[in-house]
């Protein structure tokens, strides 16, 4: 079934979720799948973007039989209940296998393949991961490099297990691949072995016990690609919930998904993967790195005739490129565009609508709480920029805090910030490290950290994140007022304001743009712009600049701490050069307990140089290395 509107969800919520027969464990989730749909395609994955290009997919009685290879094959190695199996790959069926029998063996702990060794390495040390799965070295990219740097630097990890992605090329490639592959990286003391020859030499059943009962079932790091990032934990019972979900609501045996998302974030993992088990749905994995990959964006709409997809998943940074290409295919298949990750701006939500005739659902949810909170209903009204209703079993307030640090419900339609309840909130126990924890709840509420509001029909608003605040004066400004009002602009393709340092009052506004494909726009006509669409005086940006390409996550979200880096080195170089110094930013570091921090080259400057100069200013700078 679907959903019209919240009197729908309050009679799903009749039931109890403990009355809900759902399974207890991933193994159960991927059996009664096995059971049900065995024979119906479970995953396609095509290494090139071509919509005739060579294609691998797997029937759900096969994702269930090489889940349980891996799952055996990670037993084999030492890995046990409370043990990590970390995987560092591009989406390739292999990593599927990888993700579920680490969850059924172990712990799963995907990571990031474009952070930095040293982040690679922490992560791993945080989880204690025994054994690590990446890709053979192979041309145009150095995922494998990475990973051995980050392997020689976790002592606890003993196997690597190496996926060769040579085995999805056609011919002339294939042959060409073998003669300029890099040279196999091994710079640790881990024994190398190939995924592939030690998952088939294991059995299709378990050899083991399966778990009993409700555990931690998969680490996931939040960040994106500087800073060290947190780990949370995600229990067995959480992770089913999303499943039963999405195949309560939104997604049927049926379907045909594209998820062009990287598999070790929870949007992919998560609201697609489990939903797709449970409702038996098929689920198109394009290119090693989904939307970033070559030729995706072109492809994109053949993508779709050629598998007739019903849902596609998407962020609002990818709608953004898509709105640059013609629709040059078939998409009479396509019922609803599902999009998550950022608020989807209205400008970006019309144009997409009336090229490609599909209506959007926004939905809302983050990784500290197993991901889906709420949703805009499929067959009922969808408010533009809104988030939709909390589903099923989650309830969501909005507070704000006291001068004692106690929560204060927030009147209907007023901003606070976003609380959670829900199955996927691990209450006491989010991050791997206790400390992260700390004022991490309001009771059983998790606090996300998002501003919003929730209206007189009970959607979901976010208007900004906490830490996003532009504070200029103490006057707090939302950015989503200044993205907006630009994205509004027919050559503006993406946006991303910050505060950027100001002597006097702290922050003020600042904007970077992307602009559409073959657009063009100068700096005094988007400010021009500003003067008539951005209403509130105090958040005018003064500060507008044009990037070749603005920065982003892996899933497509502005990433704004690049943004912040930027800014901090712009002003304090302009201070530094206005008064006659000598000294200059070389680079802005991310640290742990202080965050962002200039490095400054000294160039025979003094200490008391860089007090009387930088000292007005509220961000931290060191001397450089």
């Amino acid at each position: 079934m679907s959903f019209d509107n919240i009197g729908d969800i309050q009679q799903i919520n009749a039931t109890p979720l403990a009355d809900r027969n759902l399974p207890t464990t991933i193994h159960e989730m991927l059996l009664r799948s096995k059971e049900t749909h065995g024979s119906r395609r479970a995953v396609s994955y095509q290494i090139t973007s071509g919509p005739k290009d060579k294609a691998e997919t797997i029937t759900w009685s096969e994702f269930y039989d090489k889940s349980v290879q891996a799952a055996n094959l990670f037993r084999s190695l030492g890995v046990g209940e409370n043990d990590a199996v970390a995987y560092i790959t591009p989406n390739t069926n292999e990593t599927l296998y990888t993700l579920f029998g680490g969850m059924i063996a172990g712990i799963a702990n995907p990571i990031n393949p474009l952070l930095d060794p040293e982040q690679i390495a922490g992560i791993l040390r945080e989880t204690g991961c025994k054994v690590v799965v990446t890709i053979k070295a192979f041309p145009k990219t150095d995922v494998p490099q990475k990973v051995a740097e980050a392997i020689a630097m976790a002592p606890d990890v003993h196997t690597v297990l190496e996926i060769d992605m040579l085995r999805y090329l056609t011919p002339p490639k294939s042959w060409i691949v073998p003669l300029i592959r890099p040279k196999n990286p091994v710079t640790h003391k881990a024994k190398v072995l190939d995924f592939v020859t030690e998952m088939n030499k294991h059995n299709k059943t378990l050899d083991f016990a399966d778990s009993t009962g409700d555990r931690v079932g998969a680490y996931f790091h939040t960040g994106g690609t500087t800073g060290t990032p947190k780990v949370a934990q995600h229990q067995y019972s959480g992770m089913i919930y999303n499943g039963w979900i999405g195949n309560h609501l939104l997604f049927t045996n049926e379907d045909n998904i594209m998820c062009p998302l990287p598999l070790f974030h929870v949007f992919a993992v998560h609201v697609i993967m489990m939903a797709a088990i449970q409702a038996g749905s098929h689920v198109v994995f394009p290119t090693p790195a989904g939307y970033r990959g070559d030729g995706v964006f072109d492809n994109f709409w053949k993508l779709i005739e050629r598998w007739k997809i019903s849902f596609i998943i998407t962020v609002p940074t990818a709608v953004a490129a898509l709105m640059q290409r013609e629709v040059n295919a078939d998409i009479s298949s396509v019922k609803t565009a599902f999009s998550g990750s950022a608020p989807m701006p209205m400008e970006l939500f019309k144009r997409f609508e009336s090229v490609s005739d599909v209506a959007i659902v926004e939905g809302y949810g983050l990784t500290e709480a197993t991901t889906l909170v709420s949703c805009n209903p499929p067959g009922g009204e969808k408010k533009v920029g809104s988030v939709g209703v909390p589903l099923p079993y989650v309830d969501v307030k909005i507070y704000n805090t006291d001068a004692d640090g106690k929560p204060v419900d927030v009147p209907t339609n007023e901003i606070g910030e976003i609380c959670v309840s829900s199955p996927g909130v691990y209450v006491g126990n989010t991050y791997t490290e206790a400390e992260k924890n700390a004022d991490l709840y309001h009771g059983d509420y998790l606090r996300t950290g998002d501003l919003g509001r929730i209206d007189e029909d009970g959607y979901v608003w976010i208007t900004g994140r906490a830490k996003d605040l532009i504070i200029r004066g103490g006057h707090n400004i939302d950015p989503a007022e200044i993205e907006e009002a630009l994205v509004q602009h027919p050559a503006v393709a993406v946006t991303g304001a910050i505060g950027q340092p100001d002597a006097y009052a702290g922050e003020i506004p600042c904007v970077y743009v992307e602009l559409v494909e073959g657009a063009s726009a100068s700096v005094d006509e988007l400010m021009e712009h500003c003067k008539s669409t951005v209403m509130e005086k105090a958040a005018m940006p003064k500060y507008v600049e044009i990037l070749p390409e603005v920065p982003k996550t892996a899933v497509g979200k502005v990433f704004k701490p690049d943004l912040r880096k930027m800014a901090i080195e712009r002003i304090y170089n302009e201070a530094l050069e206005a008064a006659g110094s000598p000294a200059r930013v070389v680079s802005v570091s991310d640290d742990k307990k202080r965050g962002l921090v200039a490095q400054i080259q000294r160039n025979d400057a003094t200490e008391e140089d860089m007090t009387r100069i930088l000292g007005a200013f509220t961000r931290p700078w060191e001397w450089a290395a």
